[in-house]
């Protein structure tokens, strides 16, 4: 059976800087896209900039998680997804300080960092900056931000390695 938190030497220390650099890359773009967003174009919520025929900057406050879950408008409920947020950020920084797979590594970053941008908007302003929107056929899909298609990649990656990637040796019976 294969272990979540493999372990090896100097080639998954490498490994595990990459996946700090794209943690701190993700979180630096997030919120810099934000920034721009919000203080560049000050963008009333609700308000939308068309961009491609399928594409708009739609700037809307997410109070909930991913795709609008989870919706929270008292503090109580924005405290319990702040430490919730924070608990399964430090699970994933133990995941990736311990990973011995760059793939891993790579992916955890990707999702650490997402966790991190939306987890600073959480903090700073009780709900999370979301303007990504794209649509297509009168179909209007989710409105969402860099962070959540970091964690949404991430995830994916983490999915294919486990399904992919290598197996570990048979043990001798």
């Amino acid at each position: 059976m294969r272990r979540i938190f493999e372990h090896s030497g100097a080639a998954s220390a490498k490994g595990r800087r990459l996946g700090w650099a794209v943690a701190l890359l993700v979180l630096l773009a997030d919120q810099a896209s934000k920034w721009w967003v919000l203080e560049m174009l000050r963008l009333e919520e609700g308000e939308s900039i068309v961009l491609l025929p399928v594409f708009n900057l739609t700037f809307v406050w997410n109070q909930g998680i991913s795709l609008g879950l989870l919706q929270q408008e008292t503090a109580l409920g924005r405290l319990v997804l702040i430490a919730l947020t924070g608990l399964v950020t430090i699970y994933l920084v133990v995941w990736l300080m311990r990973s011995g797979r760059r793939l891993t590594a790579i992916a955890l970053g990707l999702i650490i960092g997402g966790a991190l941008g939306n987890l600073v908007d959480r903090i700073r302003f009780g709900a999370v900056a979301d303007f990504l929107h794209f649509h297509a056929f009168g179909h209007s899909f989710y409105i969402f931000n860099l962070a959540d298609a970091a964690i949404s990649v991430g995830v994916a990656v983490l999915i294919l390695d486990a399904v992919l990637g290598p197996t570990p040796p048979a043990r001798p019976e």
